[in-house]
């Protein structure tokens, strides 16, 4: 099924603007491999020019028109854009899919997510203006002390391509409310919901400048804003390997960051379980989003009185997903977004079976879809703690398996790994979930389910998966400086000198 993709340029300023060098970057639908239309690709002169556009919009008015106007004003722009995304969920959601291969009832679902966020923060931004000047207790009647919440300055967003348009506005409706200016830089792999965002901006009036989208390569585009030095902070989600270089580049003007980076989560499930229940979970911890996940339960911890039984109903749930193009009604597996994607994947799985492991189903093409980056969700067992599989973040529709007979055992298995973003636990004794979810080293942890994400709760890792929240009051903090204003009261002399 053929959809239309419009052809869009950057936006810099409130305007479409072609590149200054005219590049464009192919737009490969995954679930075809056919070019549908390319995208513009930012060098470091259109960086240049959003840049100087953002500190503009930042600065304008001596900051009446965008930073310093009162939050209620940011808020309606924020409902608006909310407001918008709702009108065109069916289009956004068909772009997104067709641009990235997510099923489609997900990419609807993640349109209602994008909404709600923007529609969230537009809250938060009305209720900054009652946190003007918050008073803090001193121990010294002669002075007086407020905090005040100011916008960090212009901000760089850099985001990936399995939640286009949602990673964005995790980034992008925060910083707004907090009232910084923004560039926003999409992954190159899956853009379009990004550029129609730049639509939606340019429709409800957003002053020009306060929101600039630039799409291009990492190298081309993304580095350049990232190193930056009138970019104030850097807010990151994608790989742990760029996330590294990033921080490096804001180390040389000691910038701020904030990093969203990889995973290897586990799940534990217990042996006093609903088996289908637990095996349904287990699923879509690690295979929604065709397993492209940074917080994907992909390491699956089982006690070994259940295991032979458990993954029995695991493979039974996987072998009845629908894997489809992802226009299709009830698909709930689709392409990985690209071909270099789809060979990493394939070789972590190819490597995983020459160290030992057991491909227990799936790790191959369906045999129905012979065109696109199709993997049928792999289970792999007879893994070791040493093996690449076990350690390293796939990011596609494989979860690996190893038992346990202990808690204190999978415990220690589940802390075992670099990484600390999310981890699940299922049980029906609930004060052993509890003892678990305290030993657990992550950010995130889900009890009796996997992936569940509200807005209104804090999102990020420990250890190598980044540090910093997004989503709820820390996610606005992220945009937010504190500045402390002390007053000196008394009308007598402070007195510490003698007086000459």
């Amino acid at each position: 099924m053929v959809f239309p993709i419009s052809n869009r340029q950057l936006f810099i300023g409130g305007e479409w603007r072609e590149p200054v060098l005219n590049k464009r970057i192919p737009i490969i639908n995954p679930a075809t491999e056919q070019i549908i239309g390319d995208i513009p690709a930012a060098t470091a002169e259109d960086v240049e020019l959003a840049v100087e556009a953002a500190r503009k919009a930042f600065s304008s008015n001596k900051g009446k028109d965008w930073p310093s106007a009162p939050g209620a004003v940011r808020a309606k722009y924020l409902r608006a854009i909310a407001a918008k995304i709702t009108e065109r969920k069916t289009e956004l959601a068909r772009l997104e899919a067709t641009d990235c291969g997510k099923p489609l009832e997900e990419a609807a679902w993640d349109m209602d997510d994008v909404a709600g966020c923007f529609e969230y923060f537009a809250d938060l931004a009305e209720g900054l203006d009652a946190k003007k000047k918050a008073p803090v207790s001193l121990p010294m009647e002669t002075f007086k002390c407020y905090v005040m919440k100011e916008p960090i300055g212009v901000v760089a967003l850099i985001t990936p391509w399995n939640y286009p348009l949602l990673m964005a506005a995790w980034k992008v409706a925060p910083a707004l409310a907090a009232g910084c200016t923004a560039i926003l830089k999409p992954s190159e792999l899956a853009s379009v919901t990004c550029l129609e965002l730049a639509e939606v901006c340019r429709e409800v009036g957003l002053p020009p400048g306060v929101l600039n989208i630039l799409t291009g390569l990492g190298p081309e585009a993304g580095a350049p804003l990232a190193s930056h030095p009138h970019v104030d902070k850097i807010a990151f989600t994608g790989s742990t390997v760029t996330g590294s270089k990033i921080m490096t580049a804001a180390a040389q003007m000691v910038k701020p960051v904030s990093l969203e980076l990889g995973g290897k989560s586990p799940i534990v499930v217990f042996e006093d379980v609903d088996l289908d229940k637990a095996a349904e979970w287990t699923a879509f911890g690690c295979f929604w989003t065709n397993g492209q996940i940074c917080s994907a339960t992909s390491r699956l911890i089982v006690h070994e009185s259940i295991a032979a039984e458990f993954l029995d109903r695991l493979v039974k749930w996987t072998k009845n997903f629908k894997i489809s193009d992802p226009l299709e009604e009830g698909c709930r597996l689709g392409p990985i977004v690209s071909g270099g994607q789809y060979g990493k994947v394939l070789k972590f799985i190819s490597t995983a079976k020459s160290e030992g492991a057991t491909i227990l189903c799936g790790g191959v093409r369906p045999q129905h879809l012979n065109k696109g980056f199709f993997i049928e969700p792999a289970i792999i067992t007879d893994v070791t703690n040493s093996m690449e599989i076990w350690r390293e973040e796939v990011f596609g529709p494989v979860i690996c398996v190893k038992t346990f007979s202990t808690e204190d055992e999978a415990i220690e298995l589940a802390n075992d790994t670099h990484y600390g973003l999310g981890a699940a636990v299922i049980s029906n004794d609930l004060e052993r979930c509890d003892r678990v979810s305290k030993a657990f080293q992550s950010g995130i942890v889900w009890i009796n389910c996997s992936q569940p994400c509200f807005c209104q709760a804090p999102w990020g890792g420990n250890k190598r998966s980044g540090f910093g929240r997004e989503l709820g009051e820390w996610g606005l903090d992220n945009y937010l400086s504190v500045k402390q204003v002390t007053q000196y009261i008394s009308n007598e002399p402070w007195g510490w000198y003698k007086c000459p």
